[in-house]
């Protein structure tokens, strides 16, 4: 069977040709462990780790090599350290906030399903690469040093911007660079950079005799050559990713090695809302993973890790996705079902011949999600059925033996109040009078994470709305 994945570098669905069968590689930047991870960062995660699993499948798992980095230098890192642990020294705070934000992101992740990358490289173990690829590019005429800094110079590469398939001339009218004086161009980017006291420091590259530390582009390049080769098969990231983080990737690691490209396919998820609205602090609809599985900050309720996988996957990867509670309602009735027909079941040694087709597809969730709706629909029928719909849904990372008790867990069931239910429903009534739709919608999700279905019905003598409803959970 033949994948095919569409490729954001040639802007088209192309067969995948793996460079070497034997060894598959692919490449997607990870977290940043200056805070926990949001939402937004848990749909590459879980995105890539359905590529994983179906390359796992397709080439076998000994064959297949994914590099999933920790970012644990940053300027993001160092404000966090600061202002977490003011009467530490700088680096032992920023010890302190890397490992513990790093341990979150592994038992949150862990939580969704998602399996282990085959390689977790950590920016910091790093340096000497980037140093070489620092060295290399000034070699090579496309980095030069100056004040302290080695900066990459755009201008050098003619063909720079094909990922983002923008020109230097747009590029430098739409971006946000920094200005300074030691720059050729304002587009050049920085490679090394020096060290504030008390920072992360290490001896510099290319003769510069003050200590510094890498600029993040270059730790992917390094960190990718280092575990993969200069040049591999895929590489991954959220579509926010593109430019300027993946592009600068590019530029590197190929004026570097000199080679035509840095990876075959490159593949960025889309966008994620909250409600209809773009997630941010100041908007107070800003939802890490380890909220939404561990509190209940989003919807009146806790929602477990294979739930929230499953709500992911409802929408093809590659289109912006809309987080509302209904979206999650909906994902732990569903996979509530599934678990009960698969309870006791044995696994199959493989899953459903259709489900892989359609993941062979450019990852087609949308379209795997209708067929195994159906397989569940045939093992009700016949409970002979149900091994193999059991094999399906942990190849997809959707169960993994968790009984339908544990996936309804932190769900507000018992005992829901008549009064505050029937309170919700008249200003959710005067929200859809007023025209108020984001407020109608909001009542809307919060009865149906406290187990609440509400039914509307239109007189057709008078036009007027009723509303009923029912537990459903």
């Amino acid at each position: 069977m033949s994948l095919t994945l569409y490729n954001t570098l040639t802007k088209r669905k192309d067969t995948f040709q793996p460079i070497d069968p034997a060894n598959v590689r692919m490449y997607v930047c990870g977290p940043t462990v200056y805070d926990f991870a949001h939402i937004g960062n848990a749909r590459p995660v879980i995105v890539f780790d359905v590529l994983f699993r179906m390359l796992r499948h397709t080439y076998g798992a000994e064959h297949v090599t994914y590099v999933r980095n920790i970012t644990d230098v940053d300027d993001k890192i160092n404000a966090r350290a600061a202002n977490d642990f003011p009467d530490l020294p700088l680096n032992e705070a920023i010890r302190q906030v890397t490992s513990r934000t790093e341990k979150q992101f592994h038992d949150d992740i862990a939580a969704l399903g998602v399996l282990p990358p085959t390689v977790e490289p950590r920016a910091t173990e790093h340096i000497d690469e980037m140093k070489r690829l620092c060295a290399a590019l000034v070699e090579r005429g496309h980095a030069y040093v100056a004040e302290g800094h080695v900066l990459f110079h755009v201008a050098s590469m003619p063909d720079y911007g094909q990922l983002s398939n923008r020109t230097l001339e747009e590029m430098e009218a739409g971006a946000r660079v920094e200005v300074a004086p030691y720059k050729r161009d304002p587009m050049d980017f920085v490679l090394w950079k020096p060290s504030k006291p008390g920072e992360p420091a290490w001896p510099s590259p290319c003769g510069i005799d003050t200590a510094g530390r890498p600029g993040w582009h270059i730790e992917c390049s390094a960190m990718a050559e280092k575990h993969l080769g200069p040049v591999f098969d895929i590489h991954g990231g959220g579509i926010d990713l593109v430019f300027p983080h993946h592009e600068n990737e590019i530029a590197q690691s190929r004026c570097a090695h000199g080679t035509r490209v840095m990876a075959n396919v490159w593949m960025h998820n889309g966008f994620l809302q909250v409600e209809g609205e773009k997630m941010s602090k100041s908007l107070g609809n800003f939802i890490t993973i380890n909220e939404l599985l561990a509190t209940k900050a989003f919807g009146a309720s806790q929602w477990h890790g294979r739930v929230v996988r499953l709500a992911m996957l409802g929408t093809h990867y590659r289109q912006p996705i809309d987080w509302t509670a209904e979206r999650l309602v909906q994902a732990r009735a569903t996979l509530i079902d599934f678990a009960k027909i698969v309870q006791g079941a044995p696994v199959a040694d493989a899953p459903h011949d259709e489900v892989v087709a359609a993941l062979a597809d450019d990852l087609n969730t949308p379209s795997v999600l209708s067929i195994v709706h159906g397989l569940a629909k045939s093992a009700r029928r016949n409970p002979d059925q149900a091994a193999q719909l059991n094999a399906t849904l942990q190849f997809l990372g959707l169960l993994g033996g968790e009984t339908p008790q544990e996936l309804n867990a932190g769900v507000v069931t018992a005992d829901i109040d008549a009064a505050k239910v029937s309170g919700l429903i008249e200003a959710r009534s005067a929200a859809r009078r007023a025209k108020d739709f984001k407020e109608s919608d909001r009542i809307r999700d919060e009865l149906a994470a406290m187990g609440v279905q509400l039914k509307d019905a239109k007189d057709p003598k008078t036009g007027e709305i009723t509303t009923s409803w029912e537990v459903t959970s």
